[in-house]
């Protein structure tokens, strides 16, 4: 689907399905960063998406979106986002993915993913380290194509379900690598 413009849809999944147990068992998405909920951050980032599934618990939000709970529940992020892209009622052409817990990604960051795409099958962060942050856009159709069965998605890593892909590479700026894992991370943002 195209929009008017000409330019691809795209959708969203925000995993915030995770157990919070470096938290003591507090819901990620509900924790307060800089005066916004973690929720409402990742939200802001992905404000011109054309639809947005969260994986996680039901909570108020400021925009529309569908909530869904991951199969198998507490399956991990590759759960969360098969689970989620499931849930999504368009059909996009390129879809986006956040971990909840990522403060300072914005719009700004999805716009450089999208563009980045190009000819791969999508873009991810990579900080200065090498690692890769929950933050990607993926063509649809070819996280699809490698999409492993139930059975092979309860704890499967991200990055052995992306090993089949070509993905652009887009260096974080600034905090955008930034992730909340413990308490003492919601004191230096």
């Amino acid at each position: 689907m195209e929009q008017q413009t000409g330019a691809p849809t795209w959708a969203a999944v925000v995993l915030a399905g995770g157990t919070g147990a470096r938290l003591g068992g507090v819901d990620k998405a509900s924790i307060e960063y800089d005066g916004r909920t973690l929720l409402a951050r990742a939200l802001d980032a992905l404000v011109d998406a054309d639809e947005v599934v969260v994986v996680g618990e039901q909570v108020p939000t400021e925009r529309p979106v569908t909530f869904t709970l991951e199969d198998p529940r507490h399956g991990g992020p590759v759960a969360g986002l098969l689970t989620g892209r499931d849930a999504l009622l368009l059909r996009p052409t390129l879809l986006a993915v956040l971990a909840v817990d990522m403060p300072h990604v914005d719009t700004g960051t999805f716009r450089r993913l999208r563009e980045a795409v190009g000819d791969a099958d999508g873009a991810r962060l990579v900080d200065g380290t090498g690692r890769h942050p929950l933050a990607l856009v993926l063509r649809l159709d070819r996280l699809d194509a490698v999409r492993p069965g139930l059975e092979e998605q309860h704890g499967m890593a991200v990055h052995r379900l992306l090993a089949p892909l070509d993905l652009a590479v887009v260096p974080t700026r600034g905090r955008e690598h930034h992730d909340v894992d413990g308490w003492d991370d919601l004191t230096d943002g």
